[in-house]
């Protein structure tokens, strides 16, 4: 079955309206009245000639004629132009204006405004009111965006303050020379701390922005994904055994995808280190990878806090976190470049967790 409203878009005509302006009746009612015009300047003559009024020999009678003529003609012409101007003023002018002015306040940036389309008896839908139905949704979008840059550059600004003011502070204490040696081996690991997470970060801001912006495109080769995801685990050892977490581990072996596994390797890392972090001391992380049909799947699963659905929807957002209590440990960032990484992978990513009841990621990758 064909797709009516496609047709109609490629004809160049939105299916969601019903024409206010020149409609096959309206262009029929012009037709008409000018029929009418035309007849009745007819009728006249033969009317004013038949009783004598006009008579059309003689150059005085010509004139008369002619007089009658104009007068008529004027008065048609007014009507004619009283009806634009009315028709130009109330049915055009009014909604253009009213589209104009609402524009100027959003360019001068106010996402406030929206526009009220006029109720109608029939519930149709015309020019105007699709147009402003669309004017509405980009100033939404737009007020979207203006949030999330606003969001963006505040929540970066703290995020590179923090980390900095921390490098700050232990400098200045390790400058007074007070100190043990266990102190000051103590201070230099939070400097290091502090600085290695600032460099995460700025490392993370620059893979997205590459990879949003095509800088970075991914190639596809084959590699040994146990392998990869293997060599990914084995960075977490010392990790894993500070926290005392037991690790299970159930992959095939030797399962070879096309992809760029410099990329991916981002994903594993990002998704173990979010394990890592929420998994409380004697928890359990569980990494599974498998063939199937389509290509092969990877998940990850931890025994953490986990997290509610409102926060679930928003878990891939960059600089979103549902603990603010961990945010010392992360930045909001990893997430948001392992969605967009697998994105461009082809594959598709999904999470799923509920509180008390830890996190699983579920990774997907085609063949």
């Amino acid at each position: 079955m064909k797709d009516s409203g496609g047709d109609e878009k490629k004809a160049g005509k939105d299916p969601r309206v019903t024409a206010r302006f020149m409609t096959p009746g309206r262009y029929m009612i012009i037709f008409w009245s000018a029929a009418l015009a035309c007849g009745c300047n007819l009728g006249l003559y033969i009317l004013f000639a038949g009783a004598g009024v006009v008579k059309l020999t003689g150059v005085r009678n010509i004139i008369n004629a002619i007089v009658i003529m104009l007068v008529y003609l004027a008065i048609m012409a007014g009507l004619v132009c009283f009806f634009v101007y009315w028709y130009r003023k109330k049915i055009l002018m009014e909604p253009t204006l009213k589209l104009c002015q609402a524009a100027q306040k959003v360019a001068a940036g106010d996402f406030t405004v929206r526009l009220e389309k006029e109720p109608r008896k029939d519930g149709k839908k015309d020019e105007f009111d699709v147009l402003y139905e669309d004017f509405n949704v980009m100033v939404s979008e737009l007020a979207s965006t203006e949030i999330m840059k606003n969001d963006f550059i505040s929540t970066v600004s703290h995020e590179f303050k923090t980390p900095a003011a921390v490098i700050q502070n232990y400098v200045e204490l390790l400058q007074s020379g007070n100190l043990s040696e266990a102190e000051r081996r103590q201070y230099l690991d939070r400097v290091h701390d502090a600085a290695a997470r600032l460099s995460r970060m700025i490392t993370n801001i620059l893979y997205i922005n590459r990879l949003e912006h095509q800088k970075i495109r991914p190639t596809s080769k084959p590699f040994n994904l146990s392998e990869s995801i293997a060599a990914s685990i084995l960075d977490f050892d010392q990790k894993l055994e500070e926290k005392n977490i037991d690790l299970k581990v159930d992959m095939d072996e030797d399962l070879q995808i096309p992809g760029d596994e410099q990329l991916l390797r981002l994903v594993w890392t990002n998704l173990l280190s979010n394990a890592v972090k929420f998994t409380p001391a004697g928890g359990q992380i569980t990494v599974r990878m498998q063939k199937c049909a389509e290509g092969a799947v990877v998940s990850i699963s931890d025994n953490g806090c986990g997290i509610d659905a409102k926060s679930l929807n928003h878990i891939f957002d960059k600089f979103y976190q549902a603990d603010t209590s961990h945010s010392t440990e992360g930045n909001g960032l990893g997430l948001a470049l392992v969605k967009k990484i697998v994105d461009l992978s082809g594959g598709t990513i999904h999470a799923d967790s509920a509180p008390g009841k830890g996190m699983t990621f579920t990774v997907n990758l085609p063949d």
